[in-house]
């Protein structure tokens, strides 16, 4: 009997570390770290913009998309699981608490982080948050339970979970000028510093959205592929000013291209100021090279980082496709 009992808990305990592992794959950390680098730009703009901390704008995104993969996060673009309050626009269905419940849907992601923004700062019930240092990140996950905004007793711990895990409290300093100097690039921080920055916060109420890119009347055109952000280099762009202009650091502009650090642009270049995806859209299952192609022009032509895309081929990094070659995208 004794050794039924002992055997029947090896089984118990063998089949709960299973079921722990399938739990937390590690797929899941992968995918938000990608996640992370994709939008933690628009998190800190947005708190620049607004005063809500990107660490709880990036966690609440985490959570309430699953990583950007939720249906309400694909179809809708809604990373946050905003409701149809008060709201005009285009609407999904989608089963939440109670079925067929009303969703905002939005144009673009950028839409629906500068909608959550604007949700929280200008509703009467998260108005006290406000009053929280933007560093609080725990006091304004447990408020916005408190207010809230999800009906899961555990929400706030949930957020303050994954701003710990991830280390997401760093992009709360990125506005307070005493904090850069703890970056590794001090001097080149320092350049980008010296010259007036009276219209740094202006940046994202002069965007307009026109579906494809979006427009900043105070600077240049941007434009979206593969869901991710790029620009075109203008005559005598150098690399300062550009990520000046940016709010980037030099060696991002570098890593988010592909690009060698001794890189030089050239007029009409299309340069990424986000992360590169790991594959191409939907709808670009393959490229047929043409004459004098190289990997590089195809992994920009279709926002995919270079690595992946020899991984994909089962090519070496450094080799170059032949022409009419079938070069897989996804």
């Amino acid at each position: 009997m004794k050794f039924c009992n002992y055997f029947i808990c090896l089984i118990f305990l063998v089949a709960s570390c299973k079921t722990t592992q399938i739990y937390f794959p590690s797929k899941v950390s992968k995918d938000r770290e990608e996640y992370i680098d994709q939008y933690k730009d628009l998190a800190i703009k947005e708190m620049k913009r607004s005063g809500v901390p990107a660490s709880i704008t990036l966690a609440q995104g985490l959570l309430e998309s699953n990583n950007g993969s939720s249906t309400l996060a694909r179809k809708a673009n809604n990373h946050f699981g905003i409701k149809c309050h008060d709201w005009t626009g285009e609407i999904i269905y989608h089963n939440d608490d109670i079925n067929d419940e009303c969703f905002r849907k939005y144009k673009s992601v950028y839409q629906s982080y500068i909608d959550h923004s604007n949700f929280l700062k200008n509703s009467e019930r998260y108005a006290f948050l406000f009053d929280l240092k933007q560093k609080d990140y725990q006091g304004w996950a447990r408020g916005l339970k408190e207010a809230g905004y999800a009906t899961n007793r555990k929400y706030a711990n949930m957020l303050i979970k994954i701003i710990k895990d991830n280390q997401l409290y760093r992009y709360d300093k990125k506005s307070r000028k005493k904090d850069l100097k703890k970056d590794k690039n001090v001097e080149e921080q320092k350049k980008l510093n010296e010259s007036n920055e009276s219209n740094e916060t202006e940046g994202i109420n002069n965007l307009k959205d026109t579906g494809s890119f979006y427009i900043n009347l105070n600077k240049r055109k941007k434009y979206q592929r593969n869901g991710i952000e790029y620009i075109i280099v203008k005559k005598g762009d150098e690399l300062l000013e550009l990520a000046k202009e940016l709010e980037m650091m030099p060696w991002e502009i570098f890593r988010y291209n592909d690009l060698p650090r001794d890189a030089v642009f050239f007029e009409g270049q299309e340069l990424y100021i986000q992360p590169k995806r790991n594959k191409a859209e939907r709808g670009f299952e393959y490229h047929i090279a043409e004459e004098g192609e190289i990997m590089y022009n195809i992994s920009q032509k279709y926002g995919i980082k270079l690595k992946k895309l020899y991984q994909k081929n089962l090519m070496e990094e450094g080799e170059e496709p032949e022409v009419s070659q079938k070069i897989w995208l996804r």
